[in-house]
């Protein structure tokens, strides 16, 4: 399954977004990586479902978690399509999700899927544990086990 060329490439693309775009935010590169017509088809609540709405949330988790990285635990394509499993992890400096800086580390897993074409990712679909991110700045009751 991910072992032809296509599949190959379209891993190292997405790799390459969550190291240096998220996790260094190079922004030239998502300049690079996306391509214009891009579709978020899960855009976070508030968000849009483009290109634009993808920068957005990136500089926003940034913005909020300036140390923000990923741990990427596997990656499997279909061709062009690339499916990550990671988990998230940074330090709560600024605002987020109506939460005030807590200084809290955090960290959060996803799931996710992006299709790449000629270089370029242009499709998402995504699921985040956003629940275990908001436990954690103490915007919900933690967890009963």
């Amino acid at each position: 399954m991910s072992d032809n060329p296509i599949s190959r490439a379209a891993m190292a693309v997405v790799r390459r977004n969550t190291e240096e775009v998220q996790g260094k935010g190079d922004y030239a590169l998502f300049e690079e990586l996306f391509a214009p017509d891009f579709i978020d088809h899960t855009p976070q609540p508030g968000g849009t479902p483009d290109r634009e709405g993808a920068l957005r949330l990136y500089k926003t988790l940034r913005g909020a978690f300036p140390d923000f990285h990923a741990d990427i635990h596997w990656q499997a394509a279909d061709g062009d399509l690339v499916t990550t499993y990671k988990t998230y992890h940074g330090t709560h400096e600024g605002p987020f999700l109506g939460v005030a800086p807590t200084g809290r580390k955090i960290s959060f897993e996803t799931v996710d899927a992006m299709r790449v074409r000629d270089g370029r990712i242009i499709e998402h679909w995504g699921v985040a544990n956003l629940y275990k991110l908001l436990e954690q700045l103490g915007a919900l009751p933690p967890a009963k086990a």
